[in-house]
């Protein structure tokens, strides 16, 4: 499994070995002994499964609070997303800061988000398949989002008029929304 380091200290990018044959292909997509021996130690807890039927829907910005709060695994296996992070770690040189990245099903990337980094993702062709593994339980009452179009973000989003849930056509914008991570240095 290769490693890809992003600006965003703790989030990285997992470029999976795949193997392709006349069949198919085949690949580890989590390996908890070979997470660990690059030193990544996260149990995960729980898998979810997100279908969106048409392009252009922006699942977030959303995060759960502490301690309730989530690392995620994320990856694509039907389709291709345009996926975000935000850095809401307090005291980070990159608090506010976004990052994006295409996850695919042909190129199956995984995204690590860690703890402190809001998350969303624009699906970038109909009937888009997103899986992802979290360490901490979903938990309404920690549950917490920005708006998709902070203008004090200015994320460059694929679209301009996206199909949005209620809940994440209401988020509050950054400088309203409540917050209880503080940044501590990852190696």
């Amino acid at each position: 499994m290769r490693i890809i380091q992003t600006e965003l200290d703790g989030a990285v990018i997992f470029e999976p070995i795949v193997y392709k044959d006349e069949r198919g292909f085949f690949m580890e997509s989590y390996n908890e002994q070979i997470f660990r021996k690059l030193g990544f130690d996260v149990r995960f807890v729980q898998d979810n499964h997100s279908l969106s039927v048409k392009a252009g829907t922006i699942r977030g910005l959303h995060y759960q609070l502490n301690p309730k709060a989530q690392t995620k695994l994320v990856r694509v296996t039907r389709g291709a997303i345009y996926d975000v992070i935000v850095d809401i770690r307090k005291g980070s040189p990159t608090f506010g800061k976004w990052k994006g990245f295409i996850l695919s099903e042909d190129n199956k990337r995984q995204l690590l988000v860690p703890k402190g980094f809001a998350h969303g993702f624009c699906t970038l062709v109909e009937n888009t398949e997103v899986q992802y593994k979290v360490d901490e339980y979903y938990s309404p009452e920690h549950d917490r989002g920005i708006l998709w179009n902070d203008p004090a973000l200015s994320i460059d989003w694929p679209v301009t008029n996206p199909i949005l849930s209620e809940k994440d056509a209401n988020h509050p914008l950054l400088a309203d929304a409540e917050i209880n991570f503080v940044w501590e240095r990852t190696l």
